[in-house]
């Protein structure tokens, strides 16, 4: 099987002028290049999209059962012709078909050709060997040169396997008349041809690389190989990877030493008095430990070791010698030396494994033993017998057994050059010695086992049972808690629903209080009101009347007694005003309704301190939060009171108020930077002042308590603290008190150091 990638040729003129146009006024997709389908994703090519090329055969094998690659002038394709005759390279050819996925390239299927004439065959590329590897240059006519390391016939076809630059890959072509394939071997030759894949088809994973050459002068022998590479000198077995003072005349190694093992058409390994060495050939020629042979092949690595590849033997007239195993020490074998020699080591048997193997050569199948040993410094290694037939003597063998196995020494070395592991290959059961056997506890370890996991059984058995009871009384135990739970938490709703309806009656109650007294203080503030207009602002307008008819009398006879008269009347006018808003902001409907707490006390501050140059500030601390509206109601006018007094008599220029919530309280702060004043010595109700007094009684009326601490030019602060919890009492007080309600607007004495 082989796939198509992009591939030149020289006949782009003829191909043009030979294409079969498909596509008309057809809305089918048709490709008509091989560049278009090597283009193509597995899944779109698998779809069976119409192919119309034209293109020139470059190869088509006599044992490709039809198949064929064609090239155009853009690429070349696989044609995968399995019905009828195929085409040969150097046919000019029109070719129909769908594309298909592939094993590993999209290639054209279910083709229809005809042969248009003949046309010379493209003109080959010459790529690096790491690109042709790539496996890139798939279906282009290339060309490659290399070292022959064997040479066959397969039909009527030479086949070789080349090595060039460390790669192998093969090449197919006629065979050239009057030549021995054997005389192939190391000479360098010059292959030119079209390059297909060897891949996997389940993975479509690319393999290798082999170039397929249409006729005798496409193969030709740049360097042929010399005549008998038996005349080179011979190497040391262990000589094969060191320096040598320039390359053997063949390009190969020329070796001897005494066979002692070998496994017929994979490899044989040779023992000399230096060391060993793994030599890997295809020849089914087959000898016998003892036989002493020359060996020529080119040097090699594998796993960091060396190796004779590619091998033919020969064997010499000289007597069989005898092989014995050489005993080494453990440190050299973990330094990476005897590969390939016949030793022997001891151990302990960890384990045996025995399985049937089929043969690369032969294709039978045969029992492979494996035994798993550890030595005396706990390094672990394996030893390897394949018979013909399963052997008592290795697979009775009792695990713990001391064993001495004798075998070919092969080693994995790391590229430090140290011993990764170790296997020897055992050539007969006769290898393998036991020393000493196992205990009789060791060798009836199965046995011991077994019982142990009876007792085990027997054990978990009877703690299951237990478990099982536990299990039963802990289910018990949780059933009688959840039911202690439950009782507690019927007791603890009963006790919430007594407190919580012992709260709602004490609301209850305090809203029946809140009511009392809030239709007492209606009563209050109509008869404050009432005595307000009568003693404020009737008698202000009596006055300014009785002014006025002054002034009207005198502005003829005595002006500047008139004008006396008329700032008396103003001076009237301006004390009615500030009553008069007084009044005015406690009849208006309720600023708490409209505004929080804070807002509200701003905006009554300004609107209190109108014209009287006073920066007045609030701050908030705490959460703020909705407060009942009784205590709400007293804080705002005990705010008012002490705007109004600080803008009577302090001559300050800034005022704070400081609102702070805690959970139980809240706090108002008062402060202004005015003259201050001494408060054992301040004016009171005696001389017609009542507002300290009236701030005080509104504190106490809903339990709060209020401090105030002044002195001459360090200003005044004022601190109101009133409870908020909804147990809190608020406490009436002596109807008969005077309060500043009850006995009206203080009298204006203008920035003097007298207390409010």
């Amino acid at each position: 099987m082989f796939r198509a990638k992009k591939l030149a040729a020289p006949v782009a003129l003829l191909v043009a002028a030979l294409l079969i146009p498909l596509r008309g006024n057809s809305a089918e997709e048709v490709l008509t290049n091989a560049a278009d389908i090597l283009a193509l994703t597995p899944d779109h090519a698998s779809q069976s999209i119409t192919v119309s090329i034209s293109g020139v055969v470059t190869a088509a094998e006599p044992n490709w059962g039809g198949r064929y690659f064609v090239q155009d002038a853009s690429a070349g394709v696989f044609v995968n012709n399995v019905v009828g005759e195929a085409p040969v390279p150097g046919d000019l050819v029109a070719v129909t078909g769908v594309s298909m996925a592939g094993g590993y390239a999209p290639c054209i299927d279910r083709p229809h050709w005809k042969k248009l004439g003949t046309a010379p065959l493209p003109a080959v590329k010459v790529p690096s060997i790491e690109k042709f590897m790539e496996g890139t240059v798939d279906s282009q006519r290339i060309e490659m040169s290399g070292i022959v390391r064997t040479a066959f016939t397969n039909y009527d076809r030479l086949g070789v396997q080349l090595v060039a630059g460390g790669y192998r890959f093969r090449a197919y072509s006629p065979i050239p008349p009057g030549i021995n394939p054997q005389t192939l071997v190391g000479a360098r030759v010059r292959v030119r041809g079209t390059a297909g894949v060897s891949f996997n088809p389940l993975l479509r994973h690319f393999l290798t690389i082999v170039i397929y050459a249409p006729s005798v002068s496409d193969f030709s022998v740049e360097e042929p190989s010399v005549a008998n590479p038996f005349q080179d000198p011979l190497t040391d077995l262990n000589g094969i990877a060191q320096y040598h003072n320039g390359p053997s005349a063949s390009g190969r190694i020329h070796v001897k030493g005494v066979v002692a093992f070998q496994r017929p058409g994979e490899d044989l390994f040779l023992q000399d008095a230096k060391g060993g060495l793994q030599v890997k050939s295809q020849e089914a020629a087959s000898f016998a430990p003892g036989d002493v042979i020359e060996a020529v092949g080119f040097p090699g690595v594998q796993n960091f070791l060396p190796v004779l590849e590619d091998a033919v033997f020969r064997k010499t007239s000289e007597p069989k010698a005898v092989v014995k195993p050489f005993t080494v020490p453990e440190a050299e074998l973990q330094a990476g030396l005897h590969n390939a020699r016949f030793i022997t080591l001891k151990g302990i048997l960890l384990n045996r494994l025995t399985k049937g193997v089929k043969s690369r050569v032969s294709g039978l199948t045969s029992p492979r033993t494996v035994l798993v040993l550890q030595d005396d410094t706990n390094f672990v290694f394996t030893a390897e017998r394949q018979g013909v037939e399963e052997e008592s003597d290795l697979t009775s063998l009792p695990v713990g057994s001391i064993v001495e196995v004798s075998g070919i020494c092969l080693l994995q070395s790391a590229e430090d050059a140290k011993t990764k592991s170790i296997q020897l290959l055992v050539p007969s059961a006769n290898n393998i010695r036991i020393l000493s056997k196992p205990s009789w506890l060791t060798q009836h370890f199965l046995m011991v086992l077994g019982i142990a996991f009876l007792v085990i059984v027997i054990g978990s058995t009877w703690i299951v049972m237990v478990l099982r009871r536990n299990s039963a009384l802990r289910l018990l135990i949780h059933e009688r808690e959840l039911d202690r739970k439950e009782l507690q938490k019927a007791h603890d709703t009963l006790e919430w629903r007594v407190k919580e309806r012992t709260r709602q009656l004490k609301i209850q109650i305090t809203a029946r209080k809140e009511s009392d007294l809030q239709s007492k203080a209606i009563l209050s503030e109509r008869t404050r009101l009432a005595k307000e207009l009568h003693d404020t602002i009737e008698q202000t307008m009596t006055g300014v009347t009785l002014q006025l008819n002054a002034v009207a009398k005198l502005l003829q006879q005595n002006p500047d007694s008139a004008g006396h008269h008329l700032g008396l009347a103003r001076s009237m006018v301006r004390s009615s005003r500030v009553d008069l808003r007084r009044s005015i902001w406690d009849l208006r409907s309720r600023e708490l309704e409209q505004f929080d707490l804070p807002t509200a006390l701003l905006i009554s501050g300004n609107q209190i301190a109108d014209g009287a140059n006073i920066r007045i500030e609030v701050e908030k601390k705490g959460v703020v939060r909705p407060l009942p509206e009784i205590i709400e109601e007293n804080i705002l006018r005990v705010g008012q009171e002490a705007i109004t007094n600080t803008v009577k008599h302090s001559g300050a220029t800034h005022l704070t108020l400081e609102l702070e919530f805690s959970p139980e309280n809240v706090f108002l702060t008062i402060k202004d930077n005015g003259n201050g004043f001494t408060p054992d010595n301040c004016l009171g109700p005696n001389e017609g002042h009542f507002g300290l007094l009236g701030m005080s009684e509104r504190a106490k009326r809903l339990g709060g308590t209020i401090s105030i601490t002044s002195a001459p030019g360090m200003g005044t602060t004022i601190r109101v603290e009133i409870p908020i919890s909804e147990t809190a009492a608020i406490k009436p007080t002596n109807d008969d008190a005077p309060t500043t309600e009850e006995t009206g607007y203080e009298e204006d004495i203008p920035n003097t150091d007298s207390c409010r």
